[in-house]
């Protein structure tokens, strides 16, 4: 089994990968939803860094410091280092900002790595809808130093349209700064393990296919 079919049976284990009808924050009516709020065990944030880390390693990701954005990127940023030295035996840094700075004590807006000109940063968020995070947190990297940004990973690209755009958040993302956004699996891959019996969905697969074909990019 690849790491991507074991991340699906993984996201459908921790409830995250959910079928049925679901609202969205869009205001579109999608047959399937992913809730990362789910992932709530050490255990899972354990396995979960280890998908981030195979993801990273399967690109070939040139990275010497993980960013992991307030507040959710946090944990998750920290779980990948230790994946990544855990798995593959390389130390990376990391590092995460505050919503707000701090004036006092160390004092500043990061904690963690201090950023230096030139360092490879790879940004590790949860889920990518609109792009906004990107948006938030690439000039306070910049800001910080000149740092070069090899990418953002996420753990699924839902492939879908952005309400105003007939692109993708991802490939706005892209588009916009130049970073390429990297994904554990894409809908896509959440279609073929339907097809295959690896996870559950069957009796949504018609649905899932019609808003696929509705709102999806290639």
């Amino acid at each position: 089994m690849t790491y991507k079919e074991s991340f699906l049976k993984f996201m459908v284990a921790c409830d995250v990968l959910r079928f049925g009808n679901f609202t969205l924050k869009s205001g579109r009516k999608a047959p399937y939803f992913i809730n990362a709020g789910n992932y709530q065990t050490g255990t899972q944030l354990l396995q979960l860094g280890r998908y981030y880390a195979a993801c990273i390693e399967e690109h070939h990701i040139p990275v010497e410091t993980l960013f992991g954005p307030a507040y959710k990127g946090i944990p998750l940023a920290t779980a990948t280092a230790i994946a990544m030295a855990n798995q593959y035996e390389k130390t990376v840094n990391f590092c995460y900002d505050r919503k707000e700075v701090k004036d006092h004590g160390e004092g500043g807006m990061f904690v963690g790595k201090a950023l230096e000109d030139g360092e490879k940063v790879v940004i590790i968020e949860d889920v990518m809808t609109s792009g906004k995070a990107m948006s938030e947190v690439y000039p306070k990297l910049k800001a910080a130093a000149d740092v070069e940004i090899t990418g953002m990973i996420i753990t699924v690209d839902r492939k879908e349209k952005a309400l105003t755009s007939e692109k993708s958040a991802v490939q706005s993302v892209f588009e916009a700064y130049g970073v390429p956004v990297y994904s554990i699996v894409t809908i896509d891959d959440i279609i073929d393990g339907i097809r295959k019996g690896l996870i559950p969905g069957q009796e949504h697969l018609d649905a899932i296919l019609a808003y696929r074909k509705q709102y999806g990019v290639a």
